[in-house]
Formats: structure tokens, sequence, C-alpha cells
């Protein structure tokens, strides 16, 4: 009798179980979908891109910023590194020059009082010597002390004199006061005199010419006259 043959009788079915434990049954499952692209892999899609554009632009807008920020610290840091530099050169030339304007001051403050206290020494011997000569009176001479009065006033008049000296010698003003006086003087007086005083050497020689070429023509005619008849002889 012919027996029924069964497909399952070849079938291992250990070998079954032990397959799918491993996971061998999902084998070409697997493969399948390794061969997709992931999402590290494709290439970026344009809203992506214009993503990345954007924010390096306001990354650049940013620096942008930051560089003019930068700029604008660099810029105050120069000013205040030149204002400071002003300050001290300035604050060194200041302190030198007044410094020394002080000490030249005080040298001159020093020779002022020093020449006013000899000033007024000399205006006060001036002044004494002014009130004697004043004291000066000849109406009130007599016949018997005249002689002797006369000889205490020359010496009056000398002492003042001396005094007067002095003075013009330690003051210039004076010396100064008492050229522009004679200069007035000198132009004030009448006639001849005053012509020739303060009048240099070749103006006064143009003022004698002018004042001796008649007697000069004379006597030049007359030495002719004489030559003349002398040579007749």
């Amino acid at each position: 009798m012919a027996s029924t043959f069964d497909e399952s009788e070849f079938i291992d079915t250990d070998y079954e179980s032990s397959k799918q434990s491993l996971g061998l049954g999902t084998v070409t499952t697997t493969t399948t979908m390794s061969a997709q692209p992931t999402p590290a892999s494709r290439p970026p899609s344009r809203e992506e891109i214009e993503a990345k554009v954007s924010d390096a632009h306001s990354k650049l807008a940013e620096l942008k910023r930051a560089q003019e920020q930068l700029e604008r610290e660099r810029a105050g840091l120069e000013e205040a590194r030149r204002r400071r530099a002003e300050f001290q050169n300035g604050r060194e030339e200041m302190l030198r020059h007044l410094t020394r304007g002080a000490t030249m001051l005080d040298e001159a403050v020093f020779a002022a009082k020093r020449d006013a206290e000899q000033m007024s020494k000399s205006l006060t011997d001036m002044r004494e010597a002014l009130t004697k000569v004043e004291a000066l009176r000849e109406d009130t001479w007599t016949q018997e002390n005249w002689n002797t009065e006369l000889t205490r006033a020359l010496t009056t008049l000398e002492n003042a004199r001396m005094e007067w000296n002095s003075a013009r010698l330690k003051w210039p003003v004076l010396d100064g006061a008492m050229k522009e006086t004679t200069k007035a003087e000198l132009d004030a007086r009448p006639g001849m005199l005053g012509q020739i005083q303060g009048k240099n050497f070749m103006e006064l020689c143009e003022l004698g010419l002018a004042l001796t070429w008649p007697v000069a023509l004379a006597a030049l005619l007359g030495s002719g006259v004489i030559a003349i008849l002398l040579l007749r002889r």
C-alpha cells in the first residue's frame, strides 16, 4: 500500500525556529530599507539653504555692528590719548614758563623796590636842595654881609648842582627830560643863535658859506686885479 507524501515531514522545525530567532528571515526587508537615503546624507532643501543664508546675513550684520562699536571705542581711546598728551605737555610747559616768569618778576619787584627806595631818597635830597636854592634871596643881602652871603649862596648852588648831576646819573629819565627841555628852549630862541644851536657840521658849513660868500667873492676879485697889475709890469 502506497504511503501518502507529507512535505512537513522534511521540514526541520528546530532549524526554522532558530533562523527566525536570529532574524535571518528579515534579511531581504532590511537590505531594501538601507538602500533609501537617510536625512543626514540627503542634499539640503531650498528652505534650509535660505534659512542658512539668512542666518549668515544676521551674523554678518552683528559682526558689522560689533566692528563699528570697536571703531568708536578706538576713536574715543585715541582722542583720550591725544587729550592726555596735550594735558601733560601743556602742564609741563606752563609749569616751566610760570616758574621762570615768577622768578623774573620776583627779581624785577625786588629791583623796583630797591630803585624806588633810592629814587625816594634822591627825591628827598633834590627837594631839600630845591628848598635851599629857593631860599637864596639876593634882595636880603646888605652891604655888610653880601660877600659872606654870596660865598654861602655859591656853595649852596654847587651842592645843588652836585645833587642834580648825581640824580641824572642814577635816573636816566631826568637826562631825557633835560634833553627835551633843552631842545625846546633852543627852538624858542630868536635870532642867529637859535638858528646855529642844534645844527650839525654840514648845516653849519652851508650857513657859513651863505653868510661869507660876498666877502669871499670880493677877496677873489681883489686878488685877480692885483695879479693883472703885476703881470702888466
